[in-house]
């Protein structure tokens, strides 16, 4: 985007949907304040002006991202294999924010609004979890469980490593409903 390209609007909004783009395409470490004003076309201090600096940008984008993810989680409406789907989904749909959000050290850590935001995503996980209850098991180590299977296999489909191997298959989302039919929920 050009200088003359942006005009009006929600720079903020811009700014965090760009470096989104960047993140997924090219990484995090592909991301500075200083390219990502020259790629939306505004002075190199209107990151600056929004965020502080580099870990500030990334708070904003794990902020949102925990929000999309709460958005399509409650989609799911508390059943675990649709909930897994919905994981899935949101990695594919999201991939700069889901590369951002679970990286603690690009983070700040203790932003009250991250936190919150983690913990409604969070709230919304464990209701498809309590389905998985099993009597006999600690309630927290089938939340465990369960959040690991399904950000394990998005993290793997995201970094390619389902693509090469005989597990993988063309469409993640078919793979995962066909991953989570194998959990059994009696």
């Amino acid at each position: 985007m050009s200088k003359s390209a942006y005009h009006h609007g929600d720079l903020k909004a811009t700014l965090l949907a760009a470096a989104a783009d960047q993140v997924a395409n090219d990484g995090v470490d592909s991301i500075s304040l200083r390219a990502l004003a020259q790629r939306v076309g505004v002075s190199h201090a209107a990151p600056a002006h929004h965020f502080g600096n580099r870990q500030g940008l990334f708070t904003e984008l794990a902020i949102e991202g925990y929000g999309l993810l709460e958005q399509e989680l409650h989609s799911a409406a508390g059943n675990f294999r649709e909930m897994a789907v919905a994981y899935i989904r949101f990695m594919l749909q999201h991939p700069g924010h889901f590369d951002v959000m679970f990286r603690t050290d690009l983070l700040a850590a203790d932003d009250e609004r991250l936190i919150a935001a983690r913990e409604g995503s969070g709230r919304e996980l464990r209701t498809g979890v309590t389905e998985l209850d099993n009597p006999v098991a600690d309630s927290r180590a089938t939340q465990l469980a369960a959040w690991s299977l399904v950000h394990g296999f998005a993290a793997l489909w995201r970094a390619g490593a389902l693509t090469q191997s005989e597990l993988g298959a063309e469409n993640p989302e078919e793979l995962a409903r066909y991953m989570v039919a194998a959990v059994d929920l009696r």
